[in-house]
């Protein structure tokens, strides 16, 4: 019988909170305007700090009549404020409180609300809506985001307005407009172009920021100004070898990673950091010897450290709370550095216990960190040294392995773009990633939606078949399929194109492996060769397949394909006469490779090609201005000779 009483007594205890609150929702539709301006200002002072009322007061349909109220033109303006103000609080709570209210359309009344004339109105609207658009409830696209809505911003007068604030007395009014430039300039080079040349009183831009990145301003501000000029140098508008790039923002962003900063300050001084020096080596270089970076990057991962200054409890709650927030940090620098130079990488490598860091970092709980670890580690796998050596020692392969197995596209891409260069012939890994099933999981990514898996996948078999073993190249084929295979020969997306056409010109190479690929798979090869050929395909395309023709006139009895196939004879005819180098000396090959006089039936196919008009075209050829050309076509003449 107890356990019956459990739900009446818990409706009772909410029925008298909401007793208790409804009294505030009542006044708010008092006949009398003074009254109701009362309601509020001590509905105002009810909610602040109190999550449990506002929750009330939302059940009870506060919001509604607040928003009411706040359009309505008979509504004083002090009323109105004070509704705004009600409405910021309440935004101030949980999640679903701003859940509530963007379900009463909130936001177009308050962007209403900012074209009054009254200050303080236009200022509550804007507070309420800061509150709504930092929660991660609310949707961005509600509000301007992406280079359009900056070029809006742009083009309606925004760089000139905010320009002069930066020489506001009040030093908050400074650090906005200063945010506002950031967001303005990030990725967008109308904007930096621009924001170069701007004045303020008779200062540029540029200059304006260097002198707040001085040391002796606070450290927001110092961050933000480098930002601003970070995004200004990658979006094209300043040099990468400028001065205020080299000797004040990057140095300024390195002091940012000190252990002394905050954790916010040093999680944004390294994102900013490796932002800047991503494209541009010898910003790299310069970095990496700047105040020991790639040992000062190591603290990120002891932190908080058993002997931190920390003493303030909450401080240290939420500085665990967001550690893994400085370990992608140090990843994404990582593997800015090592993006280009192999001492670099040395040294990030030879960093404590760092591979274990990264392999570490692989398998953590947070998305965002198993992505930056597996960035840093495809930005070490660039160095062969490496493969062969750390890579090898700390059996990277088999965390990617498990990476790939189960993971989000965009952890997907840069893993799969990694097991490429694991794949390669040099690779010590190469053999152990085979045997634990990557030739179906690369398949796998080979029918994905997103082109780039698709280009990953192909390119990974592609280093697989390089001059792999019978048995590798019939397990590819045999899981990839040949209608597969000839669904990424027709792909809208060049780089799958040509990345297929690599792994059939691999899986095309020693004779007996072309014989043997071309007495099951003749056919359907021999079919799509002709189609590329025929196709609206660039240089490059026709290239890679008069290659693989060039391979299938090597083998021993594959070459036949080509001798019994008139319409692909005339085809290598025709781009024997190409106006372009490349595809004749393409197509030489293959004429080589067929009128090879040691080998079986070579005379006959001499006769045939002779007949083709064929030694006429190689006579031509061997008076070419092109060395390479000339060479080729006389070397196939010998063979009549011979």
């Amino acid at each position: 019988m107890a356990c019956l009483l459990e739900t009446p007594i818990r409706m009772s205890v909410l029925s008298e909170v909401t007793a208790s609150s409804r009294h505030y929702v009542d006044r708010l539709f008092d006949p009398d305007p003074q009254k109701v301006l009362q309601g509020v200002i001590d509905m105002k002072n009810a909610v602040i700090g109190n999550n449990k009322q506002k929750a009330n007061l939302i059940v009870l349909g506060a919001v509604p009549r607040l928003l009411y109220l706040l359009q309505q033109e008979t509504s004083s303006t002090e009323l109105k404020t004070e509704c705004a103000v009600v409405l910021g609080s309440l935004a101030m709570g949980t999640e679903n409180n701003v859940k509530s209210l963007l379900d009463c359309h909130i936001i177009p009344a308050l962007l209403q609300g900012l074209l009054s004339p009254d200050l303080k109105f236009i200022e509550a609207c804007l507070r309420c809506l800061r509150t709504i658009f930092t929660s991660p409830v609310t949707p961005e696209e509600l509000l301007y985001t992406g280079p359009d809505h900056q070029t809006i911003l742009f083009n309606h007068g925004a760089v000139q307005n905010i320009a002069h604030l930066l020489t506001s007395v009040s030093y908050k009014v400074r650090m906005q407009a200063l945010k506002c430039f950031s967001v303005l300039a990030f990725e967008n080079p109308q904007v930096s172009m621009t924001l170069v040349n701007v004045l303020v009183d008779g200062e540029l831009l540029p200059q304006i920021f260097v002198k707040m990145l001085q040391r002796d301003k606070p450290i927001e501000m110092q961050l933000t100004s480098a930002k601003c000029l970070t995004y200004m140098c990658r979006a094209g508008a300043i040099r990468t070898d400028d001065n205020c790039i080299v000797l004040k923002t990057l140095p300024c962003l390195v002091r940012m990673c000190s252990k002394e900063r905050l954790l916010e300050e040093r999680v944004e001084g390294a994102e900013t950091l490796a932002y800047l020096i991503e494209p541009d080596v010898e910003l790299q270089r310069i970095a990496s010897i700047t105040d020991h970076l790639i040992a000062m990057l190591a603290d990120y991962f002891k932190y908080p450290s058993s002997v931190s200054a920390i003493t303030d409890i909450k401080r240290l709650d939420h500085d665990l709370k967001h550690a893994h927030e400085l370990r992608q940090a140090a990843f994404k620098l990582y593997a800015s550095l090592g993006a280009n130079d192999e001492d670099i990488r040395k040294k990030i490598i030879e960093t404590e216990n760092m591979m274990d860091r990264i392999v570490t970092g692989l398998s953590e709980s947070s998305v965002k960190v198993r992505l930056a670890a597996v960035r840093c580690l495809h930005s070490l796998s660039r160095s062969v040294q490496q493969l062969r050596t750390s890579f090898q020692d700390h059996a990277v392969w088999k965390p990617l392995m498990k990476v790939l197995q189960n993971a989000p596209d965009e952890i997907l891409v840069v893993a799969s773009s990694m097991l490429c260069n694991l794949l390669l012939e040099f690779s010590p890994s190469k053999e152990p990633i085979l045997e634990s099933g990557a030739v179906e999981l690369l398949c796998g990514l080979t029918q994905s939606e997103n082109p780039a898996l698709r280009v990953n996948g192909i390119w990974a078999l592609m280093n697989m078949a390089f001059q792999a073993e019978q048995k590798i190249k019939a397990d590819i084929l045999r899981s990839l399929s040949t209608e597969q295979l000839f669904r990424l020969l027709s792909d809208s997306d060049l780089n799958v194109l040509m990345k297929t056409l690599g792994l059939l010109r691999n899986l095309l190479s020693t004779r007996p492996h072309i014989d043997k690929i071309m007495s099951t798979h003749g056919k359907q090869i021999m079919q799509a060769v002709t189609l590329i050929l025929e196709g609206e395909h660039n240089i490059e395309v026709k290239e890679q397949t008069l290659c693989i023709l060039a391979n299938i006139a090597d083998g021993t009895t594959a070459k036949e394909l080509i001798m019994t196939n008139d319409d692909i004879l005339q085809k290598i005819k025709y781009y024997m006469g190409h106006s372009h180098v490349k595809l004749q000396l393409a197509a030489m090959f293959c004429i080589s490779n067929l009128v090879w006089n040691d080998e079986e039936g070579s005379q006959e196919r001499q006769d045939k090609l002779r007949d083709m008009g064929i030694v006429d075209i190689l006579h031509k050829l061997s008076q070419s201005p092109d060395s390479n050309l000339c060479d080729k076509a006389k070397t196939a003449l010998q063979q009549y000779l011979a």
